[in-house]
């Protein structure tokens, strides 16, 4: 195992201390030296993460008029979350290197799921979220006795301040956001997909994507195991973000858009306006021939209260942004309405305090 640069194609030896490129500063990425993706090693630290169900959501299907939804329960991991695929790798590797204190920032549900993990293991939690972030994820942070460092303004300037404390205390900075072991512990997800559709994989998976982990991780392992000959078609990826913070869309479709303070949105999961691996991002897309859209807040509160009352699913609204893409996706042709499409519901709708 090592790591590689994608932007400069650097390679190095994995370091746990390392999580960007020496030479240009972008994210690393842990390569297996051309073993396959799904023999990444399994975390030494586990609260029963992964193996989620994948459901056939009729209803939903039969309304935005496409063949076949399927949704895997995201949700319905130790933390309510994806997030717990990338955090027991992390914390894995933090535990094995002996580090007994971290720092991490987070809009929610990765703080959640990295003071959990650390918890597990007896390591000390400084987590960075947005003082508006949902009272019920940092609740839920709290609850697994992490500190918690409430910082004023938008997404990013928790991310300025944890690194400042690093600095500062002289601590480990466990960022999910470019941690390659992060990145790597979600790749489970796409196994996953791959293990339980075989040869009858969707056309399509539409993910709310912020900084992107799900989404590059997904690709990787599905790039991968098509040049080795496990599947043969690669189902296109979307990454869907909410109009008002859509730095994706913009660097994909070369519209105009400039960040806003003032205006916000629901979907606090995927409210990131500059996503570090965002050349990650934008290399999975297009090498899938996907497509990133933003939608309205309008659009995102009726999906989530859509979902809950014709199949039984409570998601935050950051869920609920695959679902509003998926509607336009269908309505502008995009996805043909014979076509199969696969959403992760990332997150329980227990973290959040939005009204349906």
């Amino acid at each position: 195992m090592y790591f590689e640069c994608i932007n400069c194609n650097t390679c190095v030896d994995a370091d746990i201390t390392m999580s960007v490129c020496a030479d240009c500063s972008y994210p690393l990425t842990i390569s297996h030296k051309g073993n396959l993706a799904s023999q990444s090693a399994s975390p030494t630290v586990t609260l029963g993460e992964g193996g989620t169900k994948v459901i056939h959501l009729s209803k939903v299907a039969k309304l935005v008029g496409i063949s076949k939804i399927y949704a895997k329960l995201e949700n319905c991991n130790p933390t309510g979350s994806f997030k717990d695929r990338g955090s027991a790798a992390l914390i894995s590797a933090i535990k094995s290197a002996g580090i007994k204190s971290i720092v991490e920032d987070s809009s929610g549900n990765a703080g959640a799921s990295v003071a959990a993990y650390s918890a597990a293991t007896g390591i000390e939690a400084h987590i960075f979220v947005p003082e508006n972030a949902p009272k019920a994820k940092i609740d839920q942070i709290l609850v697994y006795g992490a500190t918690v460092h409430k910082i004023p303004g938008p997404r990013d300037n928790a991310e300025k301040q944890a690194k400042q404390f690093v600095v500062e205390k002289q601590l480990f900075y466990a960022s999910h956001n470019i941690s390659p072991h992060f990145l790597d512990g979600t790749k489970s997800f796409g196994r996953e997909v791959v293990g339980g559709f075989g040869a009858e994989m969707p056309d399509h998976i539409i993910i709310p994507v912020g900084n992107g982990s799900l989404l590059i991780s997904t690709h990787l392992v599905l790039k991968e195991l098509r040049l080795s000959g496990h599947i043969e078609k690669l189902p296109k990826l979307y990454a869907i973000q909410s109009d008002a913070i859509k730095p994706i869309v913009r660097e994909l479709n070369g519209i105009e858009w400039r960040f806003n303070p003032n205006k916000t949105t629901s979907a606090d999961g995927i409210a990131s306006t500059n996503p570090p691996r965002i050349k990650q991002i934008i290399q999975a897309i297009k090498e899938s021939k996907g497509d990133s859209i933003s939608v309205t807040e309008d659009s995102i509160k009726r999906y989530r209260k859509i979902l809950a009352q014709s199949e039984g699913i409570f998601m935050e609204p950051t869920s609920a942004v695959a679902f509003a893409g998926l509607e336009t996706l269908v309505k502008n042709e995009t996805i043909d309405a014979r076509e199969s499409v696969l959403i992760p519901i990332t997150g329980s709708g227990l973290k959040s305090t939005t009204p349906i």
